[in-house]
């Protein structure tokens, strides 16, 4: 049976679509470079939505014109054709209208964006430095399956190996929408390489997935700005050590949040072309204060939802990775398999999988779809 109340929420849809095709068109509108990604956005939105609501509507019809050939037919084929479109269209019908009510929700705009990623070791020492190494890794492996484009912006390396500090920036199709669910605390058990009684220490490592801001997110006055050169350091090269590519950015700041001003400092190393390392500083910077700008609102979205899905809480310890089991708990949705291997090699879709089914499920309990 056909949900009248979600048909009706279909109402207008048709107009809106129509309307924001000949917006995007008009010069006045590509000029405004905001308007014009945000109704873009939306077009491709109602684009999805549309097409899933014309195959709803089709199966219903079909259904119609198959219960009056029952009504009106006596060919026992013809009715047996139309009991099995019956059928067959009312077994889409469920899963058809949830596809619809997943669209219905208004889709987060950070979702499409391309991520900062920050893995810092925690509480653990030398092994938590490690862990955070594998985790650069696991994350790197899944980016890269996925077709993902990963550089290291900078990188602190820990006494034994691994990662005191290690940020990356990962572009591709919809990576906010994905690595969101990784922000949290991830904790490790496991005998290090130091230990020499075997037993299993705990350490920790944080994870942090930022939305990277667009120019127009945020407004930065360039002219304040510090800039220094310096040599980078790297593996061979002709330049590496003799070229001041190396850029480190110096801006003052005021947090709108506390009122307080504060010096961000940022370096980049990531090419051995000066001008590009620069572009990329300044990306960054326009990231961190977008994300501190917008703290407020992730912390009302967390307020307001029951789960820690995807609330951007980075203190949360939202994962366990226990080596001699080889097990993987993720604490959110009560998720646990035994795949450790393979999962730090990059196969962590399944679990995101998961999480987004939670985080969906939620959402469709708060719009009372």
């Amino acid at each position: 049976m056909a949900d009248n109340n979600l048909l009706s929420r279909l109402d207008g849809i048709d107009a809106r679509f129509d309307e924001i095709g000949t917006l995007i068109t008009d010069p006045a509108v590509i000029a405004d470079q905001q308007r014009y990604v945000k109704l873009t956005k939306e077009y491709k939105h109602l684009e999805n939505l549309l097409a899933a609501t014309r195959r709803y509507r089709q199966a219903l019809n079909d259904i119609d014109q198959a219960r009056l050939i029952l009504d009106e037919e006596a060919d026992e084929d013809l009715r047996l054709m139309a009991r099995e479109e019956i059928d067959s269209n009312s077994a889409l019908l469920p899963r058809m209208e949830e596809e619809i009510k997943l669209l219905l929700i208004p889709e987060d705009p950070e979702d499409s964006k391309n991520v900062v990623l920050e893995i810092r070791g925690g509480t653990g020492g030398d092994e938590a430095a490690l862990f955070a190494g594998d985790l650069a890794r696991m994350y790197t492996r899944y980016c890269e399956a996925r077709g993902w484009t990963v550089q290291v912006s900078s990188f602190t390396e820990g006494a034994a190996g691994g990662f005191k500090e290690i940020i990356m920036s990962v572009t591709g199709d919809s990576v906010y929408g994905t690595l969101k669910y990784e922000s949290g605390v991830h904790r490790v058990q496991r005998v290090p390489v130091t230990e020499t009684q075997g037993r299993v220490h705990t350490s920790a490592a944080s994870v942090a997935v930022l939305p990277e801001a667009e120019p127009f997110d945020v407004q930065i006055n360039e002219g304040e700005i510090k800039w220094d050169t310096f040599r980078s350091s790297g593996a061979g090269g002709q330049n590496v050590n003799k070229v001041n590519s190396g850029v480190r950015l110096r801006y003052m700041w005021t947090n709108p949040n506390t009122g307080q001003q504060q010096e961000i400092l940022i370096e980049c190393t990531e090419t051995r072309d000066q001008p590009k390392n620069k572009e990329r500083a300044l990306a960054r910077l326009r990231t961190f204060i977008y994300d501190a700008e917008h703290q407020k609102y992730i912390d009302d979205i967390a307020s307001r939802r029951k789960t820690l899905v995807s609330t951007g809480d980075r203190s949360a310890k939202i994962r366990t990775y226990n080596y001699p089991q080889g097990r993987i708990t993720d604490h959110r949705i009560g998720y646990t398999i035994f795949n450790l291997p393979a999962f730090m090699d990059g196969d962590i879709q399944d679990c995101i999988d998961h999480l987004i089914v939670a985080e969906n499920a939620e959402k469709l309990k708060e719009a009372e779809l």
